[in-house]
Parts: C-alpha cells; structure tokens; sequence
C-alpha cells in the first residue's frame, strides 16, 4: 500500500508482523492507546460516526491543511472501535490533508483483521476513513 503515510504505513507492518489470533491482541493494545482529547474539545461538539456499532465521535481541524488534527472520543468499554480510532489517530494525525485523502478506502484490510473482527465493525472503521476525508474535501 504505497499510498499510505509513513506512520501508517508501520502499523500495517506492524499488523502484518503478527499472527491472526495476536492481531486481535494488537488492536486491543492500540485501544488503550488512544489519545485523550484535547480541554478544549468535548465528545457532545464532536462529529458522531453513526456506522459504528460503538457510540464513537470524531474531529478533524485542518485549519493547517500541511498538518491534519485529528481527535476521537470512544467508550473504554468499545475496545474495537477505540482500537481502530487509534490506529487512525496514530496513523494519520498530523499529517497532510492530501497524504490524509490518498489512503485507500479498503486500507483497513491491509491491517489483517477480516478472520478476527466482523464486517460490521471493519465497515466502521471505513466510516470513520470516509468521515474524516469527506471533512477534508468539504
């Protein structure tokens, strides 16, 4: 996946360097590592993603289009999704809104979790993609 940023592109490797049943184990771990949201932001001024199974709320300020923001709220008890709003929050924060808008919409299927996570989850994942690159364009 050449168009994936370099710090996304290391997840995926990092996904890619595990067996199936340890990739559930990594999402988890990404789960615990989702950044706390800023003082000045709260989950209620957020944008819901209505797609995940998991109440899960996003915000991408791109008032510097060179250098994305990206913020996520999602309960400790959804560990998927926080997982997957992880990997997009480490992946993807800070970089720019073009390199942001290039990653592939299916890029989710590259981490290796179809056997582990069901469709329904992994389609939220996208939703947040589409999300976050439908703010970009707007």
């Amino acid at each position: 996946m050449s168009a994936l940023p370099p710090p996304l592109a290391e997840i995926v490797d990092d996904f890619a360097g595990v067996g199936e049943q340890d990739r559930l184990e990594l999402l988890l771990e990404f789960s615990r590592e989702l950044p706390e949201l800023p003082e000045h932001l709260t989950a209620a001024a957020m944008e819901p993603v209505p797609e995940c199974q998991s109440p899960l709320f996003l915000d991408v300020d791109a008032s510097d289009p060179e250098a994305v923001r990206l913020y996520f709220s999602a309960p400790p008890e959804a560990p998927t999704t926080r997982g997957f709003a992880s990997i997009l929050a480490q992946g993807l924060d800070g970089q720019s809104a073009a390199a942001i808008v290039a990653v592939p919409d299916d890029f989710h299927h590259a981490l290796g979790l179809d056997a582990v996570v069901s469709p329904l989850r992994l389609r939220g994942m996208s939703a947040m993609l589409a999300r976050i690159k439908r703010r970009l364009a707007g």
